[in-house]
């Protein structure tokens, strides 16, 4: 079995060393003593930084992609893959050995389809962790899969055409939505794992106040998909804050 972990980078040669170094060794530990092979792709998202040098530097695979736009990044990480599962990570999170086991035992049953996992911030506002685990909450109970930490097989992100394009946030949520339904199609399943969180960046509770994370939140509630699809009121995720 092979494994392609895709991680789409745009200006983040600050977090991506210590996320790639993670990343080796927890994988090291959790698949070498498998029959598996795996690889890791950093998708260089139009940087204009030392991203894609810090990642080859550190052994992965770059592949380029001048549309900053994270569905377009993951999706071009994806097409440069050759592992039979995808597993989708952001730039500045941290997989322990242990969730990569979990992870392992989840992709060797037959009928899961897919997943993600709970999450847990590294360093974040106190009102970061409320928010994280009301994340924790609808992930469980509707199977989401955060973009920080999504896999799936290969042959169902073809299918399904992998995520969505016309979206700039929220596209790992309709990702998750529409793996659910090839699933239950496929006689599978969508799991989240729940037993060892992925350690991701807290710094956006840092460089947006409460008050600009409401105000998006309430903005997205009152425009709907129009919002996710309109890249100007996506600045928590595209005005390039490091």
């Amino acid at each position: 079995m092979n494994i392609s972990v895709v991680i789409p980078a745009f200006n983040e040669e600050k977090f991506l060393p210590a996320t790639l170094q993670s990343l080796q060794a927890a994988a090291s530990k959790a698949w070498n003593s498998l029959p598996w092979e795996w690889e890791i792709i950093v998708c260089n998202n139009n940087s204009s930084d030392r991203t894609a040098e810090v990642a080859q530097a550190a052994g992965a695979k770059v592949v380029f992609e001048p549309v900053n736009q994270i569905s377009r990044a993951r999706n071009t990480g994806a097409r440069a893959a050759s592992g039979q599962w995808l597993m989708f990570m952001d730039a500045d999170s941290h997989p322990s050995a242990a969730l990569l086991a979990d992870a392992a035992q989840a992709m060797k049953s037959e009928d899961v389809a897919g997943g993600g996992a709970v999450l847990k911030f590294d360093n974040s506002a106190p009102w970061g962790h409320w928010a994280v685990h009301f994340w924790n909450f609808c992930s469980r109970t509707l199977r989401w899969a955060a973009g920080s930490f999504l896999f799936c097989r290969s042959q169902a992100f073809s299918e399904l055409g992998g995520f969505d394009e016309t979206l700039f946030v929220s596209e790992e949520i309709d990702f998750s939505r529409r793996l659910k339904r090839w699933a239950r199609k496929h006689q599978q399943r969508v799991i989240i794992l729940n037993r060892n969180p992925l350690v991701t960046s807290g710094r956006k509770t840092h460089l947006y106040t409460l008050g600009d994370h409401l105000k998006f939140i309430a903005r997205s509630l009152y425009m709907g998909r129009r919002l996710c699809r309109t890249r100007q009121h996506c600045g928590i995720w595209y005005e390039g804050r490091r």
